[in-house]
């Protein structure tokens, strides 16, 4: 793999594993599929008999419901709080199933008609007049025309006349290019993955007719302490492969993290903080917690830790502060064990 790439795609990520995987599949592949549904999901789910490692760390009955959605003839409508993996989990469907992610479109209150459909190269349209060579593609045309999987961003985000658009897209399965007197009909394997954060409800509602084109899962916050802790370790680790030096993660510190962030998130001697508590959130302050302790040469601690959480979860959002030091005051002072993260956060926290 290049190293000079910061994010590498799922299917270069783990290319070893998907190519084991077509190599030993014997189960029998939906049309336009290269793997059976038991290995999409054992690909996602991870299978330690066979040394798969799983990316997935939540409900494994979403992960074969997400998969048969993708089976038939609506798309998979992913829905659910900020950081709770719901583009991670799409773009390891799109992987295990069409072998490529790549095909994204992010929704933005900018996207645009021919972001959804096509557009043209202007200079060539100019000279020679509408053509395939001066066509250019989007995301929904080259999954089509490939029998692709397609990954729609923050669907919600979308203008009103984008999500109209997708509604005929989706239903006929074809792309009307009047320009050339043609249609793209779409292959098989051919689908629609879209996410929607639940904070960004009532930005622009879905319609309907939108969502009957859609099968919805809710993607919940990971409440199993020990699985989150597990993921948290394994994404951060994931984040130095191609470092020189690997830090020394206090696992320690990272299970009280987790503690932390579950006892917030049940208003446990505290308000609900404005703030996202994610796992995702948790990933990036461990993250930089190790960043810190790399570089800087010093053992992960506590007093990072609350700087980190100070940084990533504050913000603009000051009476988050009198609730944390609420929960410092009620809860965290009770815990013995947690005493030099009681101190950081007093010293932070509690002026």
């Amino acid at each position: 793999m290049n190293e000079q790439i910061i994010r590498a795609r799922a299917e270069q990520r783990y290319q070893v594993e998907l190519a084991q995987l077509i190599a030993t599949d014997s189960g029998a592949r939906p049309s336009g599929w290269q793997l059976s549904a038991s290995a999409v999901k054992r690909f996602i789910c991870g299978d330690k008999q066979h040394n798969i490692s799983r990316k997935y760390y939540g409900d494994d009955a979403l992960v074969e419901r997400a998969i048969v959605s993708l089976m038939g003839n609506n798309g998979l409508m992913m829905v659910g709080e900020p950081g709770t993996a719901k583009s991670m989990l799409s773009e390891l469907l799109a992987a295990a199933i069409s072998g490529t992610s790549e095909l994204l479109i992010q929704g933005t209150a900018g996207t645009t008609e021919e972001q959804v459909k096509y557009s043209w190269n202007f200079a060539m349209l100019l000279a020679n007049g509408p053509s395939f060579d001066a066509l250019l593609k989007s995301p929904i045309y080259t999954a089509m025309e490939q029998g692709k999987l397609v990954r729609i961003e923050e669907i919600t985000r979308c203008p009103q006349e984008i999500q109209d658009v997708l509604i005929s897209l989706m239903s006929e399965k074809t792309l009307t290019i009047p320009e050339l007197g043609i249609a793209i009909q779409a292959k098989p394997g051919f689908n629609v993955i879209a996410t929607a954060n639940l904070l960004d409800r009532g930005v622009n509602e879905m319609s309907s007719a939108l969502k009957r084109r859609f099968n919805f899962e809710t993607v919940p916050v990971l409440n199993d302490v020990k699985l989150e802790q597990e993921l948290i370790l394994s994404q951060v680790n994931a984040r130095f492969i191609n470092e020189a030096q690997q830090p020394q993660i206090n696992e320690e510190l990272v299970q009280l993290l987790v503690q932390v962030f579950h006892d917030l998130r049940n208003n446990l001697g505290a308000q609900s903080l404005d703030a996202t508590l994610s796992t995702a959130e948790a990933v990036n302050i461990v993250h930089s917690c190790a960043l810190h302790s790399l570089y800087w040469h010093q053992p992960m601690s506590a007093e990072q830790l609350v700087q980190q959480m100070h940084g990533t979860l504050i913000k603009d959002k000051p009476d988050d502060i009198k609730k944390l030091a609420h929960y410092l005051d009620a809860v965290v002072r009770e815990r013995k064990e947690w005493r030099a993260f009681f101190d950081a956060g007093k010293a932070l926290w509690m002026k």
